[in-house]
C-alpha cells in the first residue's frame, strides 16, 4: 500500500534554468526588482497568509513547495541522517519523497523554484510583491526628500549665521555704547522688574527672566524716546528747528552715554518710579495682546515628535491597556482627549501591523463635559458631510468660511454652530509599521485634543491601530 502511494504521488520540481547562483541571483531580481531573498520571504509569508483563503491548491503542489522550503532551510535529505518515519505516517513519507526528488539542488536554485511554483499557482502573488515593491519607492523618496530639506535647511542656517556674524562685526561699537546705557538702568530698576515678575510667574525662574528682561528692553526703548524729547526742549532757544531735525539714533545714545558718565545721580527717583509704574502698565497691554491670535485665542506651541523601536512590546501593552482598533478601509479615525486640570501635556504613541497610516493631531477649543476618551468613525464619502455633534472634515476649516471678516475666531465658530479648532500636526502618512510613533504637547488651554488616523488613501487595506495616549505635568 505504501509502495503503491509513493509512486502515484510522485513530484515532479519546477523547472529552473541550470546556471550559476550568480547568474540565478542577477535574473531573479531583474524578474522581480528585488533581491531574490527578499522575495522569498514575501513569498513564504504570502503562502502561509493566503493558503486555503485567497488560494486552493492540490495536494501535489503542497508537497512541492513544502519541498522547496525544506531544500532551501537544510540543503539536499540525507536519508542516513534522517528520523525514520512511522508505519502509518503516509503524508511524510510523501513531503520526503518529494524533497528527496529535487536532489543537489542548490539553496538559490530551491527559492526560485519556490517562487516560480507560487507565481504560477496563485495570480495574486505578482500583484502582491509589486505593491512591496511601491511601497519600498515610496519610503525611498521620502528618505531622499527629508535628506535634501534637511540639507537645505542646514545651508540656510549656516547662510544666517554668517550674516548675524557679519552684523555683529558691524554693529559692536554701538553696542557697546547702548550696553553702558542700559546697565545703568537696568541697575535702577531690576529690583522693581523681578517683584513684579514674581507675582505673575511665581516659582517659575525661567518665564520671571523672561519677562524682566522684555520689560528691560522696553524701559531702555522709551526711556532713549524721552530723553531725546527732553534734549530738543532743552536746546530749542539756541539751536534752530533744521538742526534739531537732524539729529539721529547715535547722538542721542552718545549724549545719554555722557550723561550718565557724568552724573548718574541726577535722576529723579519719584520721576522714575512714576515712570516704571507706566512701563510695566503698557508691557501688560501689549502682553495680552500678543499672547493672542486674531481669533481670540492663545497661540499653539509645535509639538514634539520622536520614533523609537520595540514595535512588538508596544504592541502587547497597548492591547493589554484596551489601545488597539481596526480603521477600514477609506475610513478616518478620530481618538478625542480631552484635556485634564491636574495635567499640562499630553503624550501619545502609536504603530500599526504591517502598513502606515495618516496621523495628525488638533486642539478643539471646546469644554468637555467629562475626562473620558472617545472614539469616532467617518469614511471617505462623508467629507462633504457635518453630523449633529459636529465631527466631520470640515470642522478643521471652520474659521476659514465665515462670509463676515470682521468676526473673531469665537463669534465665527458661533456662526457656524462648532467650536473652532486649531492645527497642531499636519496629517501625513507615518512608517509606524516599522518603528513606533512618539509624540507630546503642551496644553494651549482648556479643551479636546483630536488625534486623526487617517485611511482614506487605501482603497483595499484595513489597518490594526495600537495606540497610548496619557497625561504628565
Amino acid at each position: 500500500m505504501a509502495s503503491k502511494i509513493e509512486t502515484t504521488l510522485k513530484v515532479n520540481p519546477e523547472k529552473v534554468p541550470l546556471e550559476t547562483d550568480q547568474g540565478i541571483l542577477e535574473s531573479e531580481e531583474r524578474k522581480w526588482g528585488l533581491p531574490l531573498k527578499e522575495v522569498y520571504k514575501h513569498g513564504l509569508s504570502f503562502y502561509k497568509d493566503k493558503e486555503g483563503k485567497a488560494m486552493h491548491l492540490s495536494y501535489e503542489d503542497k508537497l512541492k513547495l513544502v519541498a522547496y522550503t525544506q531544500q532551501t532551510a537544510h540543503g539536499p535529505l540525507n536519508v542516513n541522517s534522517a528520523q525514520p518515519l512511522g508505519v502509518l505516517d503516509v503524508i511524510g513519507r510523501d513531503r520526503r519523497s518529494a524533497w528527496q526528488a529535487l536532489g543537489q539542488m542548490s539553496q538559490f536554485q530551491a527559492m526560485a523554484g519556490f517562487v516560480h511554483t507560487l507565481d504560477r499557482l496563485c495570480p495574486l502573488f505578482k500583484p502582491y510583491l509589486e505593491a512591496i515593491q511601491k511601497d519600498l519607492e515610496d519610503k525611498k523618496q521620502q528618505d531622499l526628500k527629508r535628506q535634501e530639506e534637511e540639507r537645505a535647511h542646514l545651508e540656510l542656517q549656516n547662510r544666517i549665521e554668517l550674516e548675524k556674524q557679519k552684523q555683529q562685526s558691524t554693529k559692536l561699537t554701538e553696542e557697546q555704547q547702548v550696553q553702558r546705557i542700559k546697565d545703568a538702568l537696568n541697575a535702577q530698576t531690576y529690583d522693581q522688574f523681578l517683584e513684579y515678575a514674581q507675582q505673575q510667574f511665581p516659582g517659575n525662574f525661567d518665564q520671571q527672566a523672561v519677562l524682566i528682561r522684555q520689560l528691560q528692553d522696553q524701559h531702555y526703548q522709551q526711556y532713549i524716546q524721552q530723553l531725546a524729547v527732553d534734549k530738543r526742549l532743552a536746546n530749542s532757544n539756541i539751536v534752530n528747528k533744521e538742526d534739531s531735525d537732524k539729529e539721529n539714533d547715535n547722538s542721542i545714545v552718545e549724549i545719554e552715554d555722557n550723561r550718565l558718565n557724568q552724573n548718574a545721580d541726577d535722576v529723579d527717583n519719584k520721576s522714575m518710579q512714576t515712570y516704571e509704574k507706566k512701563q510695566i502698565t503698557d508691557y501688560n497691554e501689549e502682553e495680552k495682546a500678543e499672547d493672542s491670535d486674531d481669533d481670540g485665542f492663545p497661540a499653539v506651541e509645535e509639538a514634539r515628535m520622536w520614533t523609537r523601536g520595540e514595535v512588538a512590546a508596544f504592541k502587547q501593552s497597548a492591547c493589554a491597556g484596551g489601545g488597539r482598533l481596526a480603521v477600514g478601509q477609506g475610513e478616518t479615525v478620530t481618538v478625542r482627549v480631552p484635556t485634564h486640570r491636574r495635567a499640562r501635556c499630553l503624550c501619545w504613541e502609536f504603530a500599526t501591523d504591517n502598513y502606515d497610516i495618516g496621523f495628525g493631531l488638533y486642539f478643539e477649543w471646546s469644554k468637555s463635559p467629562t475626562n473620558e476618551v472617545t472614539v469616532h468613525v467617518s469614511e471617505s464619502d462623508e467629507e462633504e458631510e457635518i453630523d449633529d455633534d459636529g465631527y466631520g472634515d470640515e470642522e478643521f476649516t471652520i474659521q476659514e468660511h465665515s462670509s463676515d471678516p470682521e468676526l473673531g475666531g469665537e463669534r465665527r465658530a458661533a456662526a457656524l454652530g462648532r467650536p473652532p479648532v486649531s492645527l497642531v500636526v499636519p496629517i501625513y502618512r507615518r512608517d509606524c509599521h516599522t518603528e513606533v510613533y512618539a509624540g507630546s504637547h503642551t496644553y494651549p488651554g482648556e479643551g479636546v485634543y483630536l488625534l486623526k488616523f487617517d485611511n482614506t488613501y487605501s482603497l483595499w487595506r484595513s489597518k490594526t491601530l495600537y495606540y497610548k495616549v496619557y497625561y504628565t505635568q
